[in-house]
């Protein structure tokens, strides 16, 4: 008892020190520890449970499945099997009374006057301190964590244009997000807010390499030495999303495309090296602990290098690294194992599962927070990986869809590598939307703008807006639109755009014009479910806590993790690449550029 005083205390102090000064600008230590409180009072507060309808008992965990991820997710938590599965519900991290969908004012202001005045790139401005690489790595993270699935063509948005608008038909449509398959008639009678599914499993599983069900898993793997189908010429033969054509899959482009070879090839590097010392395991023995070895290789390299890219910050800089070893550090963790069982000291990373008395999901607002379209550019120059000399220039729409499949059998793939390396992602800031996301025609012939969809998204998901969402997040709401940004010019639209009430400012065009704290590549309220959830996907899944352990992964498994980064991945298939990487400390961060 008198422990869980002293920390609501201490959460009560970190949030007022956060509201008076901010907790990014306090020296590193203090920031961190304030951090440790900020996550503390989300992780109480911020946790919510959408139910899912009875479903009667699963039967056992097959002995497989004991110490392997299933394809689905299902049975990662074996004493509530379908708990983070493929086709189970998202949850809050808001209370439920706040996520009704205010229907009155789902079209106002129009999503799509939003994406003209607001959103529409001007001129491009670049995050100088990343490469596109760290673009491109988001959209291959997002399909392994989260879809809302196909939407349906009938009963769309319709959204008024004006009169100078080019759009080709009026009014603009926008599609719906799928209905919830599992919704009961008594939960609609008995007044709940709407719910979705995440057609992906929820955990952090590999599912973009290994796909959520098992018909698409066993298309996706060779059957033989455990490995996965992969061209003779690096490029993977299917997409695990479809049966479709992989181009006609939306978001479609040459970045996905890499990423999605380089770790289907890693993959196999990994069952090679299980092979050569356990020459008896089968087939499905060497899969399933090369998934569970590239699984957490993905997890690592974006908690600890990905995160640290886009987030600059000192204290970030230790704690997303502390997020995986503690701060006892990499070099002590490596040496002695763990010296405790708390995070703090040694990690989530082989620690105790933990959902905070809350069933594991992710979260529709983490959904929001992640709309983060301004990191992709609208051009793009291919260089040689050699020389660095100019191969050629294409236009987004160029390197996406089938186009993407023409360049990738005209480029060499650490050429892309070393184009995307050597460029800059955009900032996630207003006006600088992609335009070819404005317009963009996909192959089933649907022609949208992504930044007017990405804000009716979240009205519709019932995603609070900016300043609501702040107050439930635990932060200081914004009383003008001076106090949000010092950008002049951004005050005045945004006054127009919204008639002069802040209350009505969405939470996405609130983030992108929001003061960032130093360092930061995204806002600060965005961070705060970052914060939560980043930490949770570990704390949740046995396979990176109480199971993360020799007997699961083998001990080669386990030093394949510790002992590999981005850069060495990519070196390992590209060697071509090394004198760009050459004293390059992180692989999202800008590459040398060889003709210099």
């Amino acid at each position: 008892m008198a422990g869980s005083r002293i920390s609501r205390l201490f959460e009560s102090v970190s949030t007022k020190v956060d509201h008076r000064v901010g907790w990014y600008r306090l020296p590193t230590l203090f920031g961190l520890v304030s951090l440790v409180g900020i996550r503390k009072r989300l992780r109480r507060h911020n946790l919510v449970d959408t139910g899912s309808p009875p479903t009667g008992p699963l039967p056992p965990a097959p002995p497989r499945y004991r110490t392997a991820r299933t394809a689905d997710g299902s049975f990662n938590d074996l004493k509530h099997p379908a708990m983070g599965s493929a086709g189970s519900r998202f949850g809050r991290n808001v209370p439920l009374t706040e996520t009704f969908p205010n229907t009155d004012s789902m079209l106002k202001p129009n999503p799509r006057t939003i994406s003209r005045e607001l959103m529409t790139r001007d001129e491009f401005v670049p995050a100088t301190t990343l490469n596109v690489l760290a673009a491109a790595w988001l959209q291959f993270m997002i399909r392994d964590w989260m879809s809302h699935g196909k939407s349906p063509t009938e009963n769309p948005w319709e959204a008024p244009l004006d009169d100078d608008d080019p759009w080709p038909e009026r009014p603009m449509r926008i599609m719906r997000t799928r209905p919830d398959p599992t919704r009961t008639p008594e939960e609609d009678a008995a007044g709940l807010p709407p719910t979705y599914v995440n057609v992906e499993s929820h955990w952090w599983d590999g599912s973009q390499l290994y796909g959520s069900s098992a018909e698409i898993q066993a298309k996706v793997r060779l059957g033989q030495d455990g490995k996965l189908r992969i061209g003779e010429d690096g490029l993977v033969p299917v997409d695990p999303k479809s049966d479709k054509h992989p181009a006609d899959e939306p978001g479609f482009w040459a970045g996905l495309v890499i990423f999605h070879s380089l770790f289907c090839q890693e993959h196999n590097a990994i069952c090679d090296r299980l092979k050569a010392t356990h020459p008896d395991w089968t087939d499905d023995d060497l899969f399933d602990r090369a998934r569970l070895v590239n699984t957490a290789l993905l997890a690592k390299i974006h908690t600890v290098e990905w995160t640290t890219a886009i987030l600059g910050h000192p204290a970030l800089q230790i704690g997303m690294r502390s997020n995986w070893w503690g701060m006892a550090g990499e070099r002590l963790s490596r040496r002695f194992g763990r010296l405790s069982k708390s995070e703090v000291v040694s990690g989530i990373v082989g620690g105790p599962v933990n959902h905070f008395n809350v069933p594991y999901s992710l979260t529709e607002e983490f959904v929001a927070v992640y709309r983060m379209h301004p990191l992709i550019p609208d051009d793009y120059a291919i260089h040689s990986s050699g020389k660095g000399e100019l191969l050629e220039e294409r236009t987004f729409s160029g390197i996406s869809g089938r186009k993407a499949l023409e360049l990738l059998q005209s480029i060499a793939i650490d050429d892309l590598f070393y184009s995307f390396g050597i460029a800059h992602p955009g900032a996630v800031v207003l006006h600088n939307f992609p335009k070819s996301m404005q317009f963009l025609e996909r192959e089933d012939g649907i022609v949208q703008d992504l930044a007017a969809t990405d804000i009716l998204r979240s009205r519709e998901l019932g995603v609070p807006r900016y300043n609501q969402f702040r107050r439930l997040l635990h932060l200081k709401p914004v009383e003008t639109f001076e106090e949000l940004t010092d950008n002049p010019q951004w005050v005045e639209e945004l006054r127009r755009v919204y008639d002069g009430d802040i209350e009505l400012l969405d939470l996405m065009v609130g983030m992108y014009a929001e003061n960032l704290p130093k360092g930061f590549g995204f806002s600060d309220t965005a961070f705060r479910i970052f914060v939560l959830m980043a930490s949770r996907r570990l704390n949740s899944d046995r396979f990176f806590t109480t199971d993360f352990t020799a007997e699961i992964y083998s001990q080669e498994g386990l030093d394949w993790i510790a002992d590999n980064d981005m850069s060495s991945v990519l070196l390992r298939h590209y060697p071509a690449l090394k004198p760009a990487l050459k004293g390059v400390k992180n692989a999202f961060a800008p590459w040398t550029n060889v003709s210099s």
